[in-house]
């Protein structure tokens, strides 16, 4: 069996540089990514949730707030929606905890909330204006807003329990 050596150089040319950057890629988690909104005012709103309530973003300030971008179709969502669940109802007139729809059906979050609960408002974002004011990429996204309406944290996908008890904690103290 003779090797071409041009071809076998031409390969490896080609094929060497294209794992170095897949192998420097292993190096960063994806959940990680620097918002530039943290440490800075959150875009404020004013959203109407399943009944019809209103929810202006101003009116809420001066209580630390959690915001979670959610969706029925995403399964990071259902499985962090019983630790919301926990966290709301253990934080319940301390920390405002908010659920923004993120691209799904109100009668889809309906269903889902009469059988699984609800840990807040469940806010109506028509055109996705706050999603794309927020710069969310995708459910779940959860934002930590401190009682001066400063973003002071967020998680790209499923929120763990310690992630969320420290950062709540932190705009509590």
């Amino acid at each position: 069996m003779k090797v071409n050596l041009r071809v076998l150089l031409v390969g490896a040319l080609l094929v060497v540089p294209l794992v170095v950057l897949l192998a420097n890629g292993f190096r960063f988690d994806p959940k990680i990514v620097e918002s530039p909104l943290v440490g800075k005012e959150a875009p404020s709103f004013l959203l109407v949730d399943l009944e019809g309530r209103s929810y202006d973003f101003e009116e809420l300030r001066g209580q630390p707030m959690v915001i979670n971008f959610w969706a029925t179709y995403c399964v990071p969502c259902i499985y962090e929606h019983p630790l919301l669940i926990q966290a709301a109802d253990h934080y319940q007139g301390r920390v405002h905890f908010l659920g923004v729809i993120y691209q799904d059906e109100p009668e889809l979050i309906r269903a889902f909330n009469a059988e699984r609960g609800t840990w807040g408002p469940s806010l109506v974002d028509n055109g996705g204006r706050t999603a794309i004011a927020y710069g969310v990429y995708g459910p779940p996204e959860t934002f930590f807003i401190d009682r001066d309406g400063v973003i002071v944290h967020k998680v790209i996908g499923q929120v763990d329990g310690q992630t969320l008890v420290d950062v709540v904690e932190e705009m509590l103290s």
